[in-house]
């Protein structure tokens, strides 16, 4: 067929990333019925065209991604790298707030009217620049020294801009970038070294942050240790602390093992974010333990895909791109179910390719391109010239 010879690399892939979006559509327009009725729009002619566009618009950066040379990324993602920096720091004068919680993750678009979270972007222009920094230095041993400037400084700067407004898109961040270094060959001694001063200071933050939140330079911080006391002591945290956790596992056991019925869940109109951060909480109630599993499968598959193609690919730069920029999307999946069971404290991660959000969806898109650029390079020379 013409279309699979336009469309490149990988195709399993492709598959699923089609698959996922089109099975997005049922939940996003029954969770968008809550939507609807508290704003007094249609969700057919507003939120569903708009999930239609932002998907459709989605695959079309995943088309003009994965048709960009690898060598080619490489230095778009250092010459993005300092206009992203500029504008998570400029996120944090912006004075936003959501029912008087700050909320300093968004900028708003003026041409097409939307609201765009730069730390997404920030995540992938960092993947691609700690990989590039790899594959050029992987034939001889880097010193600590000389790579403070280069990985070490946008790894920190990246982590600690977006910390402060959003603790768990950080901690993907900071898990990422060192899984990258250990799989790109950076030395294990100093490896070792930054793990452990960051257990140190996690410990240390995590102390400050339970006793006197105040001294934490974030206004955030209230919020994080309130999720962090409801996670851990359940039995005394107050109803409205657990109230969308609460409603989030009552949509799971009343699913069942099959499930209510397309449309026809009742907590959707209860629960807050439900097109969002609890949109699996809302499938499983509707397609039950079935339609949560298979949904989880299909996530597993991706996994799966993604380690084949990095193990078949040459390039190293490559396979570092597939890693990098792949596994967080699995990743952020399974943070989002887990959120829904409670076997994590809530952290506000949508699910990618499922939740209605254009930032999220179009920046998990320009991933899945960039990993089948990559895809590209299976049976390609070795070696990849990168900036």
């Amino acid at each position: 067929m013409k279309l699979f010879q336009v469309l490149k690399g990988d195709k399993t892939l492709w598959a699923l990333t089609l698959l996922l979006a089109l099975i997005s559509f049922l939940p996003v327009y029954s969770a968008g019925t809550q939507i609807s009725t508290a704003e007094g729009v249609s969700v057919i002619s507003t939120l569903l065209f708009k999930h239609m566009f932002l998907v459709g618009a989605g695959f079309f950066l995943i088309f003009l991604t994965h048709k960009l040379p690898i060598e080619r990324i490489a230095v778009l993602g250092w010459l993005f790298f300092v206009p992203v920096i500029a504008l998570l720091a400029y996120t944090l004068t912006m004075g936003n707030s959501i029912g008087g919680v700050s909320a300093n993750r968004w900028v708003r678009v003026p041409l097409i009217n939307m609201n765009f979270q730069p730390s997404t972007l920030a995540q992938v222009v960092l993947m691609v620049c700690i990989a590039s920094y790899l594959a050029k230095n992987k034939a001889r041993t880097i010193k600590f020294t000389e790579s403070i400037l280069p990985l070490w400084i946008p790894i920190g700067l990246t982590v600690l801009l977006v910390f402060s407004q959003n603790f768990s898109t950080a901690a993907i961040i900071g898990l990422m970038a060192f899984v990258l270094c250990f799989i790109g060959g950076y030395p294990i001694k100093y490896l070792f070294g930054i793990a452990l001063a960051l257990a140190t200071g996690a410990a240390l933050f995590l102390t400050v942050l339970m006793k006197s939140p105040e001294l934490i330079p974030s206004d955030r911080a209230l919020t994080w240790r309130n999720r962090v006391e409801t996670f851990m002591n359940p039995e005394e945290a107050t109803s409205d602390s657990r109230h969308q956790i609460t409603l989030a596992k009552i949509a799971v056991a009343e699913g069942g093992v099959f499930g209510k019925g397309a449309g026809k869940s009742v907590i959707k109109n209860r629960i807050s974010q439900g097109t969002s951060d609890f949109i699996y909480a809302i499938i499983v109630e509707e397609y039950g333990l079935v339609g949560g599993l298979l949904l989880l499968l299909l996530y597993i598959v991706f996994l799966i895909r993604i380690v084949v193609i990095a193990h078949t690919t040459e390039a190293v730069f490559a396979k570092l791109l597939v890693v990098g920029l792949g596994i967080p999307i699995v990743f952020q999946a399974l943070l989002n179910m887990a959120v829904v069971v409670e076997l994590v404290p809530v952290t506000g991660q949508p699910l990618p390719l499922i939740s209605m959000g254009g930032t999220s969806i179009w920046m998990t898109c320009i991933a899945i391109g960039i990993v089948l650029s990559a895809a590209q390079h299976k049976n390609k020379q070795k070696s990849v010239t990168v900036s």
